[in-house]
């Protein structure tokens, strides 16, 4: 495909995506559904999915997650959050440590789960869990990343989005719009309507 025809479809997904989000926010009354690990996902799926996947390093990365929730509060979808307020970072990473294997488990179902699956890698972080999340699901179709200057693997990141056709954003601001849309194109696949 041309970058113009790469570029042509990218707005007809973005004003399509506009369309559907006015229509999709109904009447004022869309409302995100939050639901942050472990607890159970839900067992419906008549909304769309997203997972926010990337730098949480223990706790050390800023919390992007909730910047990103207060950005969907207008939309009626699911948001996966796998930052826990919980985390005790006394729990052996070992898969016989029973609350380490429930986040582990947790996350593996909701990257399944979810229609949009965002990774932001944060400057300063490692984040290798999220690197190998990336890797899991690269060729998916639903992956949005975000890996500015500053984050250590960010070639690995760029090089392997390109070669897999990952959706990559330059800045946090274009990720929320990247992800508003993503999820606004999710909506009018069919399967979430009311």
């Amino acid at each position: 495909m041309s970058p113009a025809s790469i570029k042509l479809r990218r707005m007809a997904c973005a004003m399509g995506a506009a369309f559907a989000m006015s229509a999709f926010a109904g009447e004022g009354l869309a409302e995100p559904v939050l639901v942050t690990s472990p607890s159970p996902l839900p067992l419906d799926h008549n909304l769309p999915r997203v997972f926010m996947g990337g730098s949480i390093d223990m706790g050390g990365a800023p919390d992007w997650q909730a910047a990103m929730t207060r950005a969907l509060s207008d939309m009626d979808v699911v948001i996966l959050n796998p930052r826990r307020p919980d985390w005790n970072p006394a729990w052996k990473p070992e898969a016989s440590e029973p609350e380490f294997r429930r986040q582990v488990e947790w996350e593996l179902a909701a990257l399944e789960a979810s229609d949009v699956i965002v990774m932001y890698f944060a400057p300063s972080t490692q984040s290798p869990i999220s690197l190998l999340e990336m890797g899991l699901h690269a060729r998916g179709g639903k992956l949005i990343v975000l890996a500015p200057d500053g984050f250590w693997r960010k070639g690995n990141v760029d090089i392997t989005a390109e070669a897999y056709g990952v959706r990559q954003v330059r800045t946090m601001e274009e990720l929320t719009l990247a992800v508003r849309e993503a999820l606004a194109e999710a909506a009018t696949k069919g399967r979430f309507a009311r």
